[in-house]
């Protein structure tokens, strides 16, 4: 495997915090932040990411894709591909994408990982949240969320994991350098349930919209089609089954 240097905290604030304070310093691409524990790991729209010690793969990547701004939202959709297909070649686990960024089971549709993509100053910090060998969950969590451990039976090794899945997101952002956003858009669709013809609630900032979803844009946002039969386009927001 490509070498690549790796930065393993037994716990950390974020490993985002520390992977930005490596990137302001010219830190190379492919570089990793990871963490055994994180006290105050990030998720999208600000939220928190349940993440306790030793149970779960918490990095963030630093990439320089040299795309421009724009494209951050398709980065993201590469990210949740490139996890897709880690799991399923290094775990034997197909799962679902749910836009723009949560990658789920199969059928329960329960949470296995998420994904926070943010530009900083000129970098892309790529934060992988992975649930790995957590045997349960919090009650308010054990209906929405699930790990490796309890969907395969097998416990992973992390650090192992943490390789395969960085070396599939060097894939992806190279694929989309080279074959642009429309590669990237067929692969995420084809991967998720979740962009075309799904009946979704989406929480919007001025209330929830029902609607079906109708494909993506080319900038990898998602069309929505509200039973009035209008299209609106979903830029941000959470996507819900309805």
């Amino acid at each position: 495997m490509t070498s690549r240097l790796i930065e393993w905290h037994d716990s950390i604030g974020s490993t985002m915090t520390r992977a930005a304070e490596l990137a302001r310093e010219g830190a190379a691409a492919g570089t990793v932040v990871a963490a055994h524990e994180q006290t105050a790991g990030q998720g999208r729209l600000g939220r928190s990411w349940h993440s306790p010690p030793c149970t779960g793969l918490y990095f963030t990547q630093i990439l320089r894709p040299d795309l421009p701004p724009a494209e951050l939202p398709v980065v993201t959709l590469a990210l949740g591909v490139a996890v897709a297909d880690a799991l399923q070649v290094f775990a034997g686990l197909a799962v679902d994408l749910r836009w723009p960024n949560d990658v789920l089971t199969l059928g329960a549709g329960k949470k296995l990982a998420g994904i926070l993509a943010q530009l900083d100053d000129g970098a892309v910090l790529a934060g992988i949240g992975l649930n790995v060998t957590q045997p349960d969950f919090p009650d308010e969590l054990r209906p929405i969320a699930t790990s490796l451990l309890i969907e395969t039976g097998t416990e992973f090794d992390r650090d192992l994991l943490l390789r395969v899945i960085a070396g599939s997101i060097d894939a992806h952002v190279q694929t989309l350098k080279t074959m642009g956003k429309d590669a990237i858009l067929r692969l995420f669709s084809a991967a998720s349930s979740y962009v075309e013809g799904r009946r979704v609630t989406v929480d919007l900032p001025n209330g929830p919209v029902l609607g079906t979803t109708a494909g993506l844009t080319v900038d990898g946002f998602l069309r929505i089609r509200k039973d009035n039969g209008e299209i609106i386009t979903v830029t941000a927001g959470g996507v819900r089954p309805a």
